[in-house]
């Protein structure tokens, strides 16, 4: 395998910036804060640039889709499904990924709101509440998973299929770095998202995620309330 020096960033997960000059083929590495790989953005701030990123996306996708959300000869439920197909699929991209903190999950809960008022044709001037565009939804398609809840089951998948293989992102999963962590407040892990959902320490949850049956009937626990309605503060 060839590494193109041109193509390739340096990224440490150390607040301060590396000193050290990597070469390839003579030429020095650039350090970088941030970089795109395989079309998601990795970057020393954790999962917040590449929701935005996702959003952006997301709403060039519903603007390219206006004829259809303005056309009144298309049901309701026929538009909604038209959204999660064509908009929401690009958002929940490589989602397995992220590390989500109460900030992410308003953003993300506020992002399906904004595409089902928009969907809907309800302008936050009309002075219509979350719940009465909850409402409007279910009264369309019936009960359904909201958008938070699909991206924590994506996560809550993958880390079961990791769990159950032998390959190298279980080794990255598992694996303990050497050393300490700083003093003050930790910034929330990856795996600390898999602790609270579930109710369980990390030891285990490597038991469960071992029986396929057993975790799958986990993965199903947070959408046993099918729907919620976002309160005022998510607005």
């Amino acid at each position: 395998m060839e590494i193109s020096a041109e193509k390739t960033k340096i990224m440490t997960n150390s607040k301060e910036p590396s000193k050290k000059e990597i070469k390839v083929k003579g030429q020095i590495l650039e350090s970088v804060t941030k970089f795109k790989y395989l079309g998601s953005i990795i970057s020393d701030e954790g999962s917040k640039p590449e929701i935005l990123s996702r959003i952006v996306q997301t709403t060039a996708a519903m603007t390219k889709l206006k004829p259809i959300w303005n056309n009144k000869n298309i049901a309701i439920s026929s538009k909604i499904r038209l959204l999660r197909c064509l908009v929401m699929l690009i958002f929940l991209y490589a989602c397995e990924s992220w590390t989500l903190n109460a900030d992410i999950e308003r953003t993300i809960r506020a992002r399906e709101m904004r595409c089902n008022r928009r969907l809907l044709g309800i302008s936050y001037k009309d002075h219509i509440t979350n719940e009465e565009v909850s409402r409007r939804i279910e009264n369309a398609i019936g009960l359904h998973v909201d958008l938070l809840t699909i991206v924590r089951q994506r996560k809550l998948k993958w880390y079961g299929h990791t769990t159950r293989s032998s390959g190298l992102a279980k080794t990255i999963m598992q694996r303990t770095v050497n050393g300490g962590r700083r003093r003050g407040r930790q910034k929330k892990r990856w795996e600390d998202n898999i602790r609270e959902w579930t109710g369980l320490e990390l030891r285990n949850t490597l038991r469960k995620a071992e029986d396929r049956e057993e975790w799958k009937a986990v993965v199903r626990r947070p959408s046993a309330a099918a729907r919620r309605i976002p309160s005022l503060k998510d607005r």
